[in-house]
C-alpha cells in the first residue's frame, strides 16, 4: 500500500517569467479528504494540472499514485477521476453515454450505482448533452466519478453550477467515498462545504502554502468571538492584549480575542461575575479572509 497518495516537494512552476507555484509542499495519505483553498490566481488549477500530467514542472518531486503524474499519466489516470470547474462534454452524446464511456475508460463501473446517483442529481441521460445547462453538464461529470471504481477524486470546484439541494447530494456522495477509503483533493471556493468536507486544509496565497493542517490545528491563527453578560459592567477590556473588535454596553460586552490570549481574557471577565457566556471558534472563511482580506 502506498504512503501518501499525493506528494508534492519544493514544486516550482513557471509561466515565461511569472512564477505560479513557488516551492509548494503538500502530502496526503489515503482515504483522507483533502481541501485545497485560495482564490483565483493563488495556484491552485495549476496545482492540479501538474498532478493530472497536463503541465510540465519546472522544478521539484510529485508523486501521484506512487507514479510520475507526468511520465505515467495514461496508466495513473485509469485510477483517478478528474470533475474540473468548467466541464465541456461531447455535444452529440447524451449524458448516459458519456458517464458509460468514461467509466469504461476507468475501468469497471456498477450499473445499480449508476441509477443510483442518477436518480440522486435528478439527471436525465437520454437528453443530448448540447441540451445540458451548466449544472446539468456538472452533474454528468460528478455522476461519471463517483461511480468509477477509482482510488483518488481530483475535484476542482466541483459543484460550480450547482443548486443547493444538489451541493447537499455532493456532500453526502463525498462522505461515501471516504467510507469505501477513496481519496478526495478537494478544490473549492465555497468554503463551508470544505469545512465539512475536509480532514486537512491547505491555504495557498501568491504560490505558496500559508497554512496546512485540520481546521482546529489550523484555529490557532484566528481570533475566538466571545459575548458575554456580568453581575456589574466590566472594565479594562480594551487595554488587555489580544483584544479586538470591543463592543460594551452596560453589563454587555462584545469581543474577539487572539486565541493566546484567551485565558487572560476570561479570567478578567471573571472578576466582574459572569452571568451568560458564549463564545465561538473561528470558521474556515474567517481563518481564510485573514490572509486574504487585505490582498
Amino acid at each position: 500500500m502506498i504512503m501518501s497518495v499525493i506528494k508534492i516537494s519544493k514544486l516550482v512552476k513557471y509561466y515565461g517569467k511569472f512564477r505560479a507555484l513557488d516551492g509548494i509542499d503538500l502530502e496526503v495519505p489515503p482515504g483522507e479528504v483533502f481541501g485545497f483553498i485560495g482564490p483565483n490566481g493563488a495556484g491552485k488549477s495549476t496545482t492540479i494540472r501538474i498532478l493530472l500530467g497536463l503541465l510540465r514542472k519546472n522544478s521539484g518531486d510529485v508523486t501521484l499514485l506512487g507514479g510520475d503524474p507526468w511520465q505515467d499519466a495514461v496508466a495513473l489516470h485509469k485510477r483517478l477521476a478528474y470533475v474540473p470547474s468548467d466541464v465541456n462534454l461531447w455535444p452529440n452524446l447524451t449524458g448516459g453515454e458519456v458517464i458509460d464511456l468514461l467509466g469504461r475508460l476507468r475501468g469497471s463501473f456498477s450499473m445499480k450505482r449508476r441509477r443510483e446517483l442518477l436518480e440522486l442529481f435528478n439527471l436525465d441521460p437520454a437528453k443530448k448533452c448540447r441540451t445540458y445547462s451548466k449544472g446539468n453538464r456538472q452533474k454528468v461529470m460528478l455522476i461519471s466519478a463517483f461511480v468509477s471504481d477509482v482510488e483518488l477524486l481530483i475535484l476542482d470546484e466541483p459543484t460550480s453550477g450547482l443548486d443547493p439541494l444538489m451541493e447537499g447530494v455532493f456532500q453526502e456522495c463525498i462522505r461515501e467515498a471516504k467510507r469505501m477509503g477513496k481519496t478526495v483533493f478537494l478544490s473549492s471556493h465555497i468554503l463551508a462545504e470544505v469545512e465539512k468536507l475536509c480532514d486537512r486544509i491547505s491555504i495557498i496565497k501568491e504560490g505558496k502554502i500559508v497554512e496546512q493542517g485540520t481546521l482546529s490545528e489550523l484555529r490557532h491563527i484566528a481570533s475566538t468571538t466571545i459575548a458575554a453578560e456580568t453581575a456589574v459592567p466590566a472594565e479594562g477590556l480594551a487595554a488587555l492584549p489580544g483584544v479586538h473588535s470591543l463592543e460594551a454596553e452596560g453589563k454587555r460586552v462584545r469581543l474577539s480575542v487572539d486565541n493566546a490570549q484567551l485565558s487572560t481574557v476570561m479570567a478578567h471577565l471573571a472578576q466582574y461575575g459572569v452571568t451568560a457566556l458564549h463564545s465561538a471558534p473561528p470558521t474556515l472563511e474567517e481563518l481564510f479572509m485573514r490572509y486574504y482580506a487585505n490582498k
